[in-house]
């Protein structure tokens, strides 16, 4: 099924990431550039592929490594590697992988919105969006352009923008027809021209952990 939504360019990703997700995309970052600036230290970014890092969000931290399908649990260069980095022993807060489309850093978060607390920062050099759906189905879109926040806001409810009038900062307006993520995404889509492979996010990317409080909910 995802790979009928992949040729939608961005689309996929909420059909991909159905519980919760946050799409992040930064104008002239490199993937480690976009990580570093989030809070991770070089040395503790590891690659990691989707299916990888959603096991080691979802274990129990009771069970023994071994039950990681991923992971050969008798490596114990790959098991240091990881628990330097915070991916292990407990399962961290959240995981922030990131890849690079066409001049732009983007980075895939599940459950959490650690990006969103660092979207100016992450806008030195251009623009940063986030796309943020929780698990309730709110959706949260945040624009940031050259270190300042233009605009934060839940579409369809206006009341709640912090910045901004979307319509304003970026020309978008919901059309009720759909769900206010998979409309921003849609409208990504056709203002940058850009298109993520799903090959691409599942496959390995730099990726970071964090075990802090730091996340946009």
């Amino acid at each position: 099924m995802v790979r009928e939504h992949e040729q939608n360019g961005l689309r996929w990703i909420a059909d991909a990431y159905d519980v919760s997700f946050t799409l992040t995309l930064s104008e002239g970052l490199s993937p480690h550039e976009l990580l570093r600036g989030i809070g991770a230290e070089e040395p503790h970014i590891v690659p990691l592929t989707g299916s990888a890092a959603y096991e080691l969000l979802t274990r129990d931290a009771d069970h023994h490594i071994s039950d990681l399908d991923f992971l050969d649990w008798e490596d114990e260069a790959e098991v240091a590697r990881l628990t330097n980095g915070g991916f292990l022993p407990d399962p961290p807060d959240t995981i922030v992988r990131a890849g690079s489309v066409a001049g732009w850093a983007y980075a895939l978060e599940e459950f959490q919105c650690r990006t969103g607390a660092y979207l100016a920062a992450l806008s030195q050099r251009g623009r940063a969006f986030s796309i943020h759906r929780n698990a309730k189905g709110f959706s949260r879109i945040g624009y940031a352009r050259h270190g300042e926040l233009v605009t934060s806001f839940e579409p369809g409810l206006p009341h709640l923008t912090n910045g901004a009038p979307a319509e304003t900062a970026l020309g978008f307006v919901p059309n009720g027809d759909e769900a206010g993520h998979v409309a921003f995404l849609r409208f990504l889509e056709a203002e940058l021209g850009l298109w993520i492979s799903w090959e691409e996010t599942e496959a390995e990317l730099p990726a970071a952990a964090f075990s802090d409080a730091r996340t946009v909910t």
